[in-house]
């Protein structure tokens, strides 16, 4: 007499965003990845980024991921060999590239539409389009700073500031979670067609710390 055991991991992700160097006012619950998607600071000095990266390594979450937003000048600035040389071998850092975690496929990128006043600023233009064209179509985890266009994008004048060309290429894959930040307003999960979009923006748009980290579960 023989059985068959079939064994169903999860994986809980903790989502956190634009915590602009309010990192240590947050309580970070129990998960398995801790993804933090950009905004990490408020000026982008290494000085902010090295007490953020300090405090990320010691959370206890195996896997810890984020990525730079448009406040994080630092990594815009530095080259990545430099940036390298800071990060704590626990952490992972991702800038138009991606990571297997337990067959589970992750990629991230800091760039958002604008003038280049801030940092990976790119014109919603033919530019910006090259950017998301290389998001693998086997991606089940996209990690973004800028939300896609109409989706958790909403500014509180009630302007979209989500980024067009990003959600024109998600319309050709078929992503499962999509995290991002960077407008406060909009914080909170919706699902359309498929995905679960998550806006983890941490602070309200008086930069005060009012959202907690949204947790999603991959079955």
């Amino acid at each position: 007499m023989s059985s068959d055991f079939f064994i169903f991991f999860t994986m809980k992700l903790i989502c956190i965003s634009d915590t602009h160097n309010k990192h240590h006012q947050i309580p970070i619950p129990d998960g398995d990845v801790l993804i933090h998607a950009g905004d990490i600071t408020e000026g982008g000095t290494k000085r902010e980024v090295l007490d953020f990266l300090e405090w990320f390594s010691s959370q206890p979450h195996q896997h810890k991921i984020f990525i730079a937003g448009n406040h994080d000048f630092y990594f815009e600035k530095n080259e990545i060999k430099n940036i390298h040389e800071i990060i704590p071998q626990n952490v992972c850092y991702l800038k138009n590239d991606g990571i297997t975690i337990n067959d589970i496929k992750f990629w991230g990128s800091p760039i958002t539409p604008g003038n280049g006043t801030w940092a990976f600023n790119e014109i919603q233009s033919q530019e910006i389009s090259k950017h998301w064209e290389q998001i693998p179509e086997d991606t089940q985890v996209l990690i973004t700073h800028t939300p896609p266009y109409k989706i958790k994008d909403v500014l509180n004048n009630g302007r979209h500031a989500g980024c067009a060309s990003l959600s024109k290429t998600l319309q050709n894959r078929q992503i499962e979670f999509h995290i991002f930040g960077h407008v406060h307003d909009s914080y909170g999960i919706t699902s359309v067609s498929g995905t679960k979009f998550i806006n983890a923006s941490c602070l309200d748009n008086k930069d005060r710390y009012l959202h907690q980290p949204l947790e999603v579960t991959i079955k």
